[in-house]
């Protein structure tokens, strides 16, 4: 009885604890659900890039993701389809021509060479954008806040509402310091097709870390020329991605006569590992020309997004009371035990989605609701079992024990083989069936857990009070002749 009471504490804390991180962590909500619009893109292989690499699409796919930055949107989603197709997600983007227009171009990765006596120019000109940046940072913080928490009130929508038009207020301004920057760096002819690779290394087996880039013989030359031009002068050689500024290193003064030769040039600053490896990846997607096309756009509308949870919460509700009406009825005491383990698990489970950050779609609703048909089954068998044994003549305490234990092995090959599905529909599959596996394999880990757990401490403690120590309050209909152990 001691086991089964902090069994019951323990089950009974993380019921509160569950309360209170989904009171304090907002759900995320998917595409489908806020509205928004979803892009495939196609990467094409060209004459000198044959066969899309990994590294290739991870390059790519950082370029992609600067470009949705540039178009303000938060809660995005850049997901890699199969080995040469992009899934991008932008919430609350209802011009799918813009996207279309912005993420279907082509990287360009320029070198440029900063014009005289704009030195002080662009040292204020760079720390406005910076400012910006870290704005823009901070409301997309709050948007993402805001736009993921179904519990905001009125006043709270209005003040989103605001954040929108000041979110497009920085991210005009930002535009503006990029454009800004440019005007003050000249074309030097040298662009990313001349850039054969770029990669991060660390600074004398230090902490620090610096990024290599290697060129073709043609932009060896270039760069020679380019870096001589500059060296000692304070001045900096340019780096823009898709005319943005990227990096802006120095070159110093040794290299006034002849400039960086041999094809290779390291670019130091204050890097880390995660910063060094971040611009090396923005160069590689520069440098490689690589068309993007724009296969499949699918838009929804928010106001389908709001019917589409309103029925599915509607759905949702109805389908869980019905269950627990009848768990109730049919198994009497042990299905009102089993609908408190129910809601137990469905606070667990909607618990675990908000602290993994775990995006709900329409088909990740459905993974959920049927994992909570996948707990009633648990408990359906458990039941059963138990049934069987009060009516073979066993006393109570030890049909319910026998009852867990033979439904034990049939729980465990049910959930084992549909956590087995989940794992290949989350690995072979994209996009919206990822979601359904992932929400049903978390859901069918925690049902194992309290059926096993919570529906067995509450029915042993049960057992414990003489009032509910009566068959048939298990069994309707058997008999309470004294029966054999």
């Amino acid at each position: 009885m001691g086991r089964q009471r902090l069994l019951l504490l323990l089950i009974f804390g993380l019921a509160i604890a569950a309360i209170v991180v989904i009171s304090q962590v907002p759900t995320r909500l998917g595409l489908d659900l806020r509205g928004g619009t979803q892009l495939t893109l196609q990467i094409q292989p060209t004459e000198e890039i044959p066969v899309i690499t990994d590294r290739d699409m991870e390059a790519v796919q950082r370029v992609i993701s600067g470009r949705i930055n540039e178009l303000g949107v938060s809660e995005t989603s850049v997901q890699q389809l199969g080995q040469n197709q992009l899934l991008v997600q932008l919430p609350g983007v209802s011009n799918p021509e813009q996207a279309r227009r912005v993420l279907g171009e082509t990287a360009q990765l320029e070198f440029r060479n900063q014009k005289p006596n704009t030195e002080q120019q662009f040292q204020i000109e760079n720390q406005i954008l910076q400012q910006h940046q870290v704005e823009l940072s901070l409301l997309q913080r709050t948007s993402d806040v805001t736009s993921t928490d179904s519990s905001v009130t009125a006043d709270e929508t209005d003040a989103a509402g605001e954040g929108d038009q000041e979110l497009q207020a920085v991210q005009q301004a930002i535009r503006d310091s990029n454009e800004a920057i440019a005007d003050l760096f000249a074309p030097a002819d040298l662009t990313g097709e001349r850039l054969t690779d770029a990669y991060a290394q660390p600074f004398n087996n230090s902490n620090r870390w610096e990024v290599v880039i290697e060129f073709n013989a043609e932009g060896a030359a270039l760069f020679s020329e380019l870096s001589r031009n500059i060296a000692g002068t304070g001045r900096s050689i340019g780096i823009f991605l898709d005319d943005r500024l990227i990096s802006a290193p120095t070159v110093d003064v040794q290299y006034a006569d002849t400039g960086i030769t041999g094809g290779g040039a390291v670019i130091s600053g204050n890097f880390n590992a995660e910063s060094a490896n971040d611009l090396a990846i923005q160069l590689r997607g520069g440098a490689l020309p690589l068309p993007v096309e724009v296969v499949e756009t699918r838009t929804v509308g928010p106001t389908l997004g709001r019917d589409s949870i309103e029925r599915s919460l509607y759905a949702a509700i109805a389908g869980l009371i019905l269950v627990l009406i009848f768990m109730a009825v049919y198994y009497r005491l042990p299905g009102i035990l089993a609908d408190i383990a129910l809601v137990v698990y469905a606070l667990l489970t909607l618990a675990v989605f908000n602290l993994l950050g775990v995006t709900l779609t329409l088909p990740g609703i459905a993974g959920f609701i049927l994992s909570i048909g996948i707990a009633v089954d648990a408990n359906v068998l458990i039941f059963e079992r138990t049934r069987e044994e009060l009516r073979s003549g066993r006393t109570l305490y030890r049909s319910v024990e026998s009852g867990f234990d033979r439904a034990f092995s049939s729980i465990l090959d049910s959930n084992v083989t549909t956590l087995i599905a989940c794992v290949a529909l989350f690995w072979l599959g994209a996009g919206l069936v990822k979601g359904f596996a992932l929400t049903l394999g978390i859901g069918v880990l925690l049902s194992m857990f309290t059926a096993i757990t919570c529906s067995r401490s509450l029915l042993l403690f049960t057992l414990g009070m003489p009032q509910f120590r009566k068959p048939e309050l298990f069994c309707p209909g058997i008999s309470t002749a004294p029966s054999k152990s």
